[in-house]
């Protein structure tokens, strides 16, 4: 299996690295075609994120494929190619298999468990079907990883745990509430944190977003991604506590802005009715000391982050679990891309072993009944020699499919190529494998 895939990604290379050798998706087929017409590909994808951009490629040689990719990539963003070697990795057959299977899984994402990844990689495929850079080997590649992330997400609980502070915060007013639809939300500050959470929140079905920044016009701003969103002046959230059942604050103050004594009055108004601060400040904007203070539920940012930390170690055990499914599938594409190589010799077999029967049947009609066999007769004759072909040819066929999953598979195909001096010409071959396919 001439599978080959090159590429980097954020572990591999600084944002400045991985910026420079971005494809566009609108313009992605130019250096599609290129990879097949320039540099001896036979099938490429190109997969390109803001974290990865790799080049996925089916080649006639696989060490000459690797480095034929550094060199399209070094060509086509005209970066040196020893500026960019020290960034590249690369992976080769049953390797390249399983990378791309992890990708599509999110096990290799900066995030592990994410799912946005698994979208990009079906637009990456669906690019080359569009190109005519898919071929068979690729489109069966493509749609047996979608078949495993699939399966790890059904399988693992690799996606569930909450891995970022902004999304632990939101997890934890969902366990403290049971649900998050119709309450009704705070955002003291307007930065990317809380940008973060209150996607989160609106996502889980909060009903209100009250936002309060110390510049009002970036308030004004921020709740127009949220139909749900309401700025309010800075000074004047405290009024407006009562009616909130979530309060994340994430403001640059350096001295708490709220204190317990205004928590004790906001509860009596609220009639004991619970509420959820959540201080992802540093400094603190929230006061502990109303932790004291009844169905008042206080979390900051050490706490949420101590969380997360567990939630990594999950999904890494997770992960454990999904990398046995890996093994599985690769062993069974493997399994299906040898017999692609038995596939054309059994075409071949066939093939052989009919133009004999047929050469010979052809012989025999005239010295058969004197030449004057009927149409019937001669069906009969057809139809007979060609079950003899057929049941002569049904052990060596099935034991041949059998062994070409083994180590030892390729030794079988030669074997009764030259036994039987069997035409294995480039064009039989790939009719055979797009037939079969």
């Amino acid at each position: 299996m001439n599978l080959v895939i090159v590429g980097l990604n954020h572990k591999t290379s600084p944002v400045e690295i991985r910026e420079k050798l971005s494809f566009p998706a609108d313009a992605i087929g130019v250096p599609l075609k290129k990879l097949l017409s320039n540099y001896g590909l036979n099938e490429a994808v190109i997969l390109s994120t803001c974290n990865r951009v790799e080049a996925l490629g089916i080649a006639p040689d696989m060490e000459k494929g690797v480095w034929q990719i550094k060199r399209f990539l070094s060509d086509f963003h005209n970066i040196p190619l020893e500026t960019l070697d020290e960034h590249l990795y690369s992976h080769c057959g049953q390797d390249a298999v399983g990378h791309l299977f992890r990708v599509a899984a999110g096990l290799d994402s900066m995030v592990m468990g994410e799912p946005q990844i698994l979208g990009q990689v079906k637009d990456s495929y669906g690019h080359a079907v569009q190109f005519n850079t898919a071929g068979v080997v690729v489109n069966k590649l493509y749609h047996k990883a979608f078949q495993v992330a699939k399966r790890i997400r059904t399988e693992t609980k690799i996606g569930e745990s909450a891995v970022s502070v902004s999304f632990a915060a939101v997890e934890l007013a969902r366990k403290i509430f049971g649900t998050l639809e119709g309450k009704s939300v705070m955002l003291l500050g307007a930065g990317e944190m809380a940008e973060l959470a209150a996607k989160h929140l609106v996502n889980s079905g909060v009903k209100e977003l009250l936002v309060a920044n110390r510049t009002y016009e970036r308030a004004v701003e921020f709740v127009k991604g949220f139909s749900c969103g309401t700025a309010i002046m800075f000074r004047e959230f405290p009024h407006y506590l009562k009616n909130v059942d979530i309060v994340i604050a994430s403001t640059g103050a350096t001295n708490f802005i709220i204190r317990p004594e205004e928590v004790l009055e906001v509860m009596r108004e609220r009639r004991q009715r619970p509420m959820f601060f959540i201080d992802i400040a540093v400094p603190r904007n929230i006061d502990p000391l109303i932790n004291n203070v009844d169905n008042v539920y206080l979390y900051d940012v050490d706490d949420l982050q101590g969380v997360v930390e567990a939630n990594i170690q999950e999904r890494g055990r997770e992960a454990e679990t999904a990398e046995k499914i890996i093994e599985e599938e690769i062993e069974r594409f493997d399994r299906w891309v040898k017999s692609l190589d038995v596939v054309p010799t059994i075409i071949a077999l066939r093939r052989s072993f009919d133009a004999i029967r047929k050469a010979e049947l052809e012989k025999a009609l005239p010295l058969i009944n004197g030449g004057n066999l009927s149409d019937k007769g001669k069906k009969a004759l057809e139809a007979m020699t060609a079950a003899i072909v057929n049941k002569i040819l049904h052990s060596p066929v099935t034991h041949l499919k059998k062994e070409s999953h083994k180590v030892e598979g390729d030794l079988y195909v030669d074997a009764v190529q030259k036994l039987f001096d069997l035409d294995m010409n480039p064009d039989a071959m790939k009719k055979a494998q797009n037939n079969e396919d």
